[in-house]
């Protein structure tokens, strides 16, 4: 007769996330308002601070990232240019 065996695996734990010591340098509102923008800048109705037609997918990121930056989402800091 067989006996009962014990489970002893450690590999699988509950499902916690193992924590890194980097944090996530965007948040959700961030994501939301490029998803935004990209989609706008793809429809062609995305247009920049001097009412040109947004075509520069680079652009269309820069004016999502910074209406995140208005409306309070976590963005880290523009660069600064020297």
């Amino acid at each position: 007769m067989a006996a009962k065996r014990k489970s002893t695996s450690t590999s699988r734990k509950s499902s916690a996330r193992k924590t890194s010591s980097k944090a996530r340098r965007y948040g959700a509102k961030a994501s939301e308002k490029v998803e935004k923008a990209m989609h706008e800048k793809k429809r062609g109705t995305l247009r920049s601070g001097s009412g040109k037609k947004v075509t520069s997918r680079k652009q269309a990121i820069a004016i999502g990232l910074s209406e995140a930056r208005r409306a309070g989402g976590k963005v880290p800091a523009k660069k600064k240019r020297s």
